[in-house]
């Protein structure tokens, strides 16, 4: 279809307009900022729809590895086996009802009390941080993310005491590739395989103050700690063992380095031989406490079937 003679006309006033426009250096700067800011709507728009994209992606692998996977239990359960620190009483559970009813239904209800730092559970940054967030405060974000398992089981088995050091981490980076940025680290030290037993868990069945001192059980060194969160930037780290230090520690300074950037941990975790060394994603849930150091923990991994 031809253009008609009037818009023929039209366009050609438009051009003169613009020629005319151009003409002085100021309504040139005015033409020129006008363009730029068309391609920067444009850029803006373009980045947006990549972005909404790539996050429904994300929202749909997630819910697929739920749906397709398989789901390991990496939390103990809360009874008078519990393990907790030295200087803990411990998990307390007072049953109040089990019975039933006068009018014939069955009824059970109980009250329970616990510190917040035993069993399966996390230390929010708060624990050693004045400034970091309590439990509550955490983004549920940073509680999931893909699961990378480090496996020092064989070194622990004639070492108790030792630390997961920086080359631990690179040769896990060498056979399986870098750890990627808010994955969640996994220390497998085979200790799980100890629990509930405090005297090989532990390293002692002593309480009180004099049992502190007596503690043996690997742990993360201090400077893989300051590594992984400098150079790796991983949301959390967990082991199986009772602290991400190690039980001969007196100053912390994993628990230090991990919570001054706001990267909680996670303690006493189980069934981390049934966690492949990636490719799964961790859900980690705690008790919502406000104001909490920590709490108790449910936390799973989605392995790929």
């Amino acid at each position: 279809m031809k253009p008609s003679p009037r818009r023929r006309r039209r366009s050609a006033d438009a051009v003169g307009e613009n020629d005319r426009a151009a003409a002085t250096p100021a309504a040139a700067r005015r033409v020129g900022r006008r363009a730029v800011t068309r391609v920067m709507i444009g850029i803006i728009a373009v980045v947006g729809s990549v972005a909404t994209m790539l996050a429904s992606r994300s929202a749909a692998a997630a819910a697929v590895s739920l749906t397709n996977g398989t789901i390991v239990d990496l939390s103990y359960a809360y009874d008078e086996t519990t393990i907790f620190w030295p200087t803990e009483e411990g998990f307390k559970l007072e049953r109040e009802h089990g019975e039933v009813t006068e009018k014939g239904y069955y009824y059970a209800s109980n009250k329970f009390c616990t510190p917040e730092h035993g069993g399966t559970h996390i230390d929010a940054p708060l624990h050693f941080n004045a400034a970091g967030k309590s439990v509550d405060a955490l983004p549920l974000e940073q509680l999931i993310g893909d699961a990378v398992v480090v496996d020092v089981s064989d070194i622990v088995a004639d070492k108790p005491d030792y630390q997961v050091r920086v080359p631990d981490l690179r040769t896990w980076e060498s056979a399986h590739g870098r750890i990627p940025h808010h994955a969640i680290v996994l220390l497998r030290t085979g200790f799980g395989k100890r629990w509930p037993d405090r005297a090989t868990y532990l390293g002692t069945d002593e309480r009180g103050a004099g049992g502190v001192a007596k503690l043996h059980f690997p742990g993360l060194h201090p400077d893989a700690a300051r590594w992984l969160v400098s150079e790796r930037e991983i949301n959390a780290v967990g082991i199986d063992t009772a602290s991400i230090d190690y039980g001969q520690s007196t100053m912390f300074e994993s628990h230090v380095a991990l919570f001054a950037q706001g990267v909680p941990a996670f303690e006493n975790l189980a069934n981390l031989d049934r966690v492949p060394v990636r490719g799964a994603t961790v859900i980690a849930l705690p008790m919502k406490i406000r104001g909490g150091s920590g709490g108790p923990l449910r936390i799973i991994a989605v392995v790929p079937r």
